[in-house]
């Protein structure tokens, strides 16, 4: 467990040094991929959504592929399709689209239309593409990052509710502190005068042996109880608080409650215990839930987010 953990430590401390001041958000993608999930950030432009995604290729030695999402972008544009190529005895040849990378950059995935965005719902869950009556499956290892932007919406389409239960996790980027935004200059200068270390990348049997040792971090009944009771909250609210009975409308599906137990067991990894407690369910539930709640037009007139929603679960679900 030591010789995989200090090598994920070490890919952290990396990127962490190319994401300056985005620490929780460095460890929440670390923690997607070793929960084996798919990930949606959300933040506003310029605030190195793209660029976490690319020290994480570039630290990890996997292949990236960037998809930029646009109105006009076709499934085949994502999949890839079939060419006819009549000097192979007039056959066709499947030619792979950017989806079969190791890791792929869903670029401002909100500005495609619903057709598009469905192309990669059997490549998220299934980890294969179907073209032509052929499958095919996707890299061992294989995680979609999709970035969205909350703020300009001229132009953009929703998330089909199936698709964002497909994201194990979806993280909010904020602003940089002063500090941060300083050092960020600095490194911006350096990088601009070639000044950089190059380490070599972490190989990819590093993530699959972390996933073995994380598969068999314990649960205990109290621990499976609390996160099974925190998706039942979402589901009748009215049992539990009356707030929560008028802001939420529907809850989550039982792949919030396995992303939950995925994610936490991934906390225990990270903090060095064979056993999940409360504060590894408490330090994920926030990123795993927020996408998976449907809340009410109360909760929306009343300027109520799912965080907060997600705050008043974890004040009236007792931890047994």
């Amino acid at each position: 467990m030591k010789n995989s953990l200090s090598q994920i430590k070490q890919l952290q401390e990396r990127i962490n040094a190319s994401i300056i001041g985005q620490e929780k958000v460095v460890e929440k993608i670390l923690v997607a991929l070793l929960a084996d999930g798919n990930l949606l950030l959300e933040g506003l432009p310029g605030l190195a959504k793209t660029r976490a995604i690319k020290s994480l290729s570039k630290e990890l030695e996997a292949s990236l592929s960037r998809i930029q999402f646009t109105p006009d972008l076709l499934p085949s544009d994502i999949t890839g399709t079939e060419i006819y190529q009549p000097e192979l005895e007039e056959s066709f040849v499947f030619k792979k689209g950017p989806i079969f990378a190791n890791l792929v950059l869903a670029d401002e995935i909100n500005r495609a239309p619903a057709k598009v965005q469905a192309a990669l719902l059997e490549a998220m869950e299934e980890r294969q593409v179907s073209v032509a009556g052929h499958t095919y499956p996707m890299e061992k290892l294989f995680m979609v990052m999709a970035t969205q932007n909350p703020v300009e919406q001229e132009g953009t389409y929703p998330l089909p509710e199936a698709q964002m239960d497909r994201f194990i996790m979806k993280i909010l980027i904020d602003y940089p502190n002063d500090d941060a935004e300083r050092k960020i200059l600095q490194l911006v200068r350096q990088e601009s005068k070639g000044i950089h270390q190059k380490a070599e990348a972490i190989d990819q049997k590093v993530i699959f042996e972390a996933r073995k040792e994380i598969r068999d971090i314990e649960v205990s009944d109290a621990a499976e109880k609390y996160m099974v009771d925190l998706i039942s909250a979402t589901r009748y609210p009215e049992k539990y608080s009356e707030k929560l009975a008028k802001w939420i409308e529907f809850g989550a599906s039982p792949r919030g409650t396995i992303s939950i137990d995925k994610c936490a067991r991934v906390m225990a990894w990270l903090n060095e215990r064979n056993y999940v407690d409360p504060d590894d369910i408490r330090a994920i539930i926030h990123s795993v839930l927020r996408h998976r709640l449907i809340l009410s037009y109360e909760a929306n007139a009343d300027r109520v987010s799912a965080d907060d929603v997600i705050d008043e679960l974890l004040n009236v679900v007792a931890v047994l």
